[in-house]
């Protein structure tokens, strides 16, 4: 027998422009598996599950699936396979309807070919979504209107309307609640129980050893090991990444909190949140947590004007302002970054330097001239205090890794020297050590007296970072705790209305 498991990947090597991405890479997986892949940014994930999606070529390397040799040479043939993926960008159609992105090729059609029976189509669009556990979403509505939890219930969707042999997730939980994560874990554990195999790639630990029975680790484009979850620790498998354990995941703050910076009162945007009210201080991380439509990311617009509240008043520094634009709010030193980066935090075409230097540009200008020598300096500086690989200013920011990408996000405001920061998801899609170096960076800028709302989806960080936690529910505060009242299970409960703390 040539292979004793359902899929065998021998020897994939992979090189761009001299670098090597993967190098002589080894993986094996079996039917009904659940095998996780984990590693730093740039470890050579991504690019490998690419290469067996059919979408990039291998420069060498062998293949065999369920006892034979074949070569997935375009994601069409490994379409055709039985192998799906759902990539951390999303592949969907942002006009067409949920309805049509989910049976994309296989509309079903009526007595005339060219006809479409969209009461079936519909039908069967809800009947995937309810098999993958996902209810409650309109599939005739457009995706362009869709959150991005919602159009990643619709990725989900769209790669299991056909039963797939193999099911690539890179990233999958990125965007989804606890809640919406249970039911993701459900459909996986329903999806081994037919024999499918599940390649789960994923920065957060704890769900890894939670669903997977085999952890592979990839370093600088090469296997470092195979481990059984049950047989390792998170630091073990951290070592493994890195190459050293990581201590002090927070950093260590030096300094308490001064005098109220931001001061919020009765604000509030229909259909979104209503009569929030909360102050924040200088040099203090205030912590949001909530679940899918909570309103914490519109609470965090509105502040910056990204959105405009219907009623309302904000005070900076003990003086209201009144922001019409985000422009306004960068003149005041206000920052935000957002949750989802390459749709609202980059530039992908640009280069570094342009994406670094997009908030200083009147800095930098004389006479409405752009000054590039002066702005390529202060960029050149930022890029490498905060260790921007590779540290080419000319490099396009879409050829970066996700870890990075989100670095050049923060570069760009932590120029500007904003005094109030509001970071939403700020380490979302990066490695444990790019969260750990953004942790400290955080935490070093809330010492020299900067105001942060720090909003995250991840329980461990929110506890971790923040002076004090809000937890909102349905548009509306239900929930103020310090530091040391807090706990995981606390704050969840708070979020599902379980208990409430006003």
């Amino acid at each position: 027998m040539e292979s004793l498991y359902f899929l065998q990947m021998q020897k994939i090597n992979k090189s761009y422009d001299g670098t090597q991405a993967l190098k002589n890479v080894d993986f094996s997986a079996n039917a009904g598996e659940v095998h996780a892949i984990v590693g730093e940014n740039g470890a050579g994930k991504s690019t490998l599950m690419k290469i067996l999606a059919g979408a990039i070529q291998p420069d060498a390397g062998k293949f065999i699936l369920d006892g034979r040799s074949v070569q997935p040479r375009s994601p069409h043939y490994a379409f055709q396979l039985g192998i799906r993926t759902v990539y951390q960008e999303f592949s969907l159609v942002p006009h067409l309807s949920v309805t049509e992105n989910i049976l994309m090729g296989q509309m079903p059609r009526g007595r005339f070919k060219w006809w479409i029976d969209w009461s079936q189509a519909h039908h069967r669009a809800e009947e995937i979504l309810q098999y993958i556990g996902f209810t409650g979403v309109d599939v005739s509505a457009s995706i362009s209107g869709l959150s991005v939890s919602h159009q990643q219930m619709v990725e989900l969707a769209k790669a299991v309307a056909q039963k797939p042999r193999i099911l690539i997730l890179d990233e999958p939980s990125a965007v989804l609640s606890q809640e919406e994560l249970k039911r993701l874990f459900g459909l996986i554990n329903r999806l081994k129980q037919e024999s499918t195999l599940i390649i789960y790639i994923s920065h957060r630990l704890e769900e890894v050893f939670q669903i997977a029975d085999r952890i592979t680790v990839l370093k600088d484009g090469e296997t470092v090991g195979t481990v059984l979850p049950k047989q390792t620790t998170e630091n073990q498998l951290i070592k493994m990444m890195v190459g050293r354990p990581l201590e002090a995941i927070y950093s260590q703050r030096k300094s308490q909190p001064d005098d109220i910076f931001l001061k919020v009162n009765k604000l509030s945007r229909t259909g979104s949140f209503s009569n929030v009210s909360f102050s924040l201080r200088r040099g203090e991380i205030l912590g949001m947590f909530g679940l899918v439509g909570s309103g914490r990311t519109d609470l965090a617009r509105c502040i910056f004007r990204a959105e405009n509240p219907d009623s309302g008043s904000i005070q900076i520094g003990g003086e209201s302002v009144k922001l019409k634009s985000p422009q306004d709010a960068v003149r005041i030193n206000i920052a935000m970054l957002t949750e989802d980066r390459k749709r609202d935090g980059l530039i992908m075409s640009c280069s570094i330097c342009d994406n670094v230097g997009l908030a200083t540009m009147d800095q930098v200008s004389r006479w409405k001239i752009l000054r590039r020598r002066k702005q390529k300096e202060l960029v050149q500086a930022k890029v490498q205090e905060m260790s921007i690989r590779p540290a080419q200013l000319t490099r396009l920011v879409r050829e970066l890794s996700g870890g990075n990408q989100q670095k050049v996000v923060l570069a760009k405001w932590l120029l500007s020297n904003a005094k109030l920061l509001i970071l939403d998801e700020p380490t979302r899609g990066v490695d444990v050590a790019t969260k750990v170096e953004i942790y400290h960076l955080i935490g070093e800028l809330a010492d020299k007296g900067a105001a942060i709302i720090f909003i995250s989806s991840e329980l461990p960080e929110i506890l971790g970072m923040s002076n004090r936690i809000l937890v909102l529910k349905e548009g509306r505060v239900v929930g103020e705790f310090t530091k040391e009242s807090a706990g995981e299970e606390t704050l969840l409960a708070c979020a599902t209305g379980i208990k409430i703390n006003p």
